[in-house]
């Protein structure tokens, strides 16, 4: 039989825990906020996916940066942020904590929800071994949720995380009840303010127009079952960040996002309106309504100047 060991037992790692099984697949789910790594069940799985927020993920891989893992093991980073103190995305952690394995990147709109009612989804997986990708495809394809793979593993991964800052200011537009016009500008606006991000990075533009960009970007800004999108909401709505978060269960990645996103894009320089409104507000230096007037009261330009 199949082994996989899934670091994570939140939402997503019950999740794709489901996904495998269904292919047959042996599964440990491993909860790491509560039990310590250890090494014999890791070293012995082939596939070991990594499910913990982004703020999980130093200390996961610092428990196991020593462990020999086979060439032949695959790392699947299923973690949707950027490192505070690199300012890195967590494959590119894994990969210099692991040189020799091959790492897989697992992102795409994918709520979480929605796939564990066994609603139809599609994800992508990426890596530069495309065989190892193709592997992780066909551990995870089913009859309700299509897998593709592509071959720009940062582009991928940027996406999946870059959306979760839009999406709160997509909540923030419904939350003020802007209307459809308005939701429809700042998402466009959204994927492009992505675009720029990612190329500057040496991600590929059309990455980001596929499914772990545009795609999951259009699940997480308009379902209320986005964490991100109900942060917005409730900020829009005039709750403090305190009460919003504590009605939402688990952890909201855009919120740890979009500080780090600033920094990022001022250090490559990179315009980001949308994202720097959206830190603004969740740092208590803006409202709703004057983050909106400041977007809105930018200079005009051409539509895709690289600004």
């Amino acid at each position: 039989m199949n082994r996989a060991v899934i670091l994570g037992s939140g939402a997503w790692g019950s999740t794709l825990a489901l996904l495998l099984r269904h292919k047959g697949y042996a599964v440990e789910l491993w909860p790491c906020r509560s039990r310590p790594l250890q090494p014999d069940p890791l070293l012995r799985a082939p596939l070991i996916f990594v499910a913990v927020s982004m703020a999980g993920v130093r200390s996961v891989l610092a428990q196991m940066q020593d462990w020999p893992l086979s060439p032949e093991t695959i790392l699947i980073s299923a973690t949707k942020g950027l490192d505070p103190q690199t300012l890195q995305t967590p494959a590119l952690l894994w990969q210099q904590a692991f040189p020799q394995v091959p790492v897989v990147v697992l992102s795409g709109p994918n709520l979480s929800q929605e796939i564990q009612k066994g609603l139809p989804a599609a994800t992508v997986v990426a890596s530069h071994h495309p065989t190892a990708a193709e592997v992780v495809q066909e551990a995870l394809s089913s009859e309700t949720f299509r897998v593709y793979t592509n071959r720009d593993p940062l582009g991928v991964e940027l996406g999946g995380t870059l959306k979760n800052v839009i999406a709160i200011a997509a909540g923030v537009c419904d939350g003020l009840h802007l209307g459809a016009n308005a939701k429809a500008g700042l998402i466009t606006r959204g994927l492009q303010e992505m675009i720029r991000v990612g190329v500057r990075l040496g991600a590929l533009a059309e990455t980001f127009r596929g499914l772990s960009g545009l795609g999951d970007l259009l699940a997480t800004c308009h379902s209320p079952l986005s964490r991100n999108y109900r942060l917005g909401y409730g900020l829009a709505q005039g709750k403090s960040l305190e009460q919003v978060q504590q009605s939402i269960e688990g952890t909201i990645e855009g919120l740890y996002t979009a500080p780090v996103l600033v920094d990022l894009a001022a250090q490559c320089g990179v315009p980001v309106p949308i994202s720097w409104e959206v830190t603004r507000l969740i740092q208590g230096k803006t409202t709703p309504q004057a983050g909106l007037a400041a977007l809105m009261e930018r200079q005009v330009r051409p539509e895709y100047d690289l600004e």
